[in-house]
């Protein structure tokens, strides 16, 4: 289940050194070596007009490590026990800072390597500067984890065919749209999908789409598994 981005992202800045405790180990990062690693809770650093976040939010997690080659090209290494709740989500963020109705466009493509085994998904996490409204776009997951909210049917939009469902954490309004197939590769267009969005009447066109983060849900992934992420981009006009 989705989140809320400032519980995600802010505490970072907020949580004292001593919330770091027994949950972070100390597992390497990659062998070859990396621009960037942290096993950090609350790592986080900023490379080619991206931000990154080790970002281990949940309760009950274990051991994770972030790599880097660029914003684009990074990964993880997970070792989260074998028991519900989301344990973290690692991700990389682009701002956008563009309404609705002003943008032209905003598209990203990924290409991902992810186990066969564990529980997660790989999302999207789009966010209004307000933290009101939270559009996740999976496009795999494994295991056991779901979405908040209840069926809003099947739709075909921004290039792939999803199942959405629509909620709250108690925090705010969460609209997930779940691929209906996995895909570790792809091109995302997500003005239409904001749009349909619009058309329902859950979001203004003048809400202001903040920043699109790209990363992994991780509930479980007990005796390590490795999340990478070959390639991102994300574009805006």
């Amino acid at each position: 289940m989705a989140k809320k981005a400032l519980r995600k992202i802010t505490m970072a800045v907020l949580a004292p050194a001593m919330a770091l405790g027994a949950t972070v180990g100390l597992a390497s990062a990659p062998a070859s070596a990396a621009v960037w690693n942290s096993c950090d809770q609350w790592g986080n650093t900023s490379l080619n007009g991206y931000t990154l976040y080790n970002n281990i939010w949940g309760s009950g997690a274990g051991s994770q490590c972030i790599w880097a080659n660029s914003g684009t090209n990074w990964g993880v290494w997970a070792n989260h026990p074998n028991t519900g709740g989301i344990k973290s989500y690692p991700n990389s963020k682009k701002v956008i800072n563009k309404t609705i109705a002003s943008l032209g466009s905003l598209t990203s493509s990924y290409n991902v390597t992810v186990p066969s085994s564990g529980a997660y998904n790989t999302s999207y996490d789009i966010w209004d500067t307000d933290y009101d409204h939270e559009i996740m776009l999976w496009v795999n997951y494994n295991g056991a984890v779901g979405p908040i909210g209840t069926s809003q049917g099947s739709v075909s939009l921004g290039g792939h065919t999803w199942n959405v469902f629509r909620g709250s954490n108690g925090a705010n309004n969460v609209y997930s749209f779940l691929r209906t197939s996995d895909s570790n590769s792809g091109t995302v267009d997500m003005k239409p999908i904001l749009n349909w969005i619009a058309s329902k009447g859950w979001m203004s066109t003048s809400e202001t789409i903040g920043d699109v983060q790209f990363g992994y849900e991780i509930t479980s992934s007990s005796g390590g598994l490795n999340f990478n992420t070959n390639n991102l981009t994300v574009s805006s006009s």
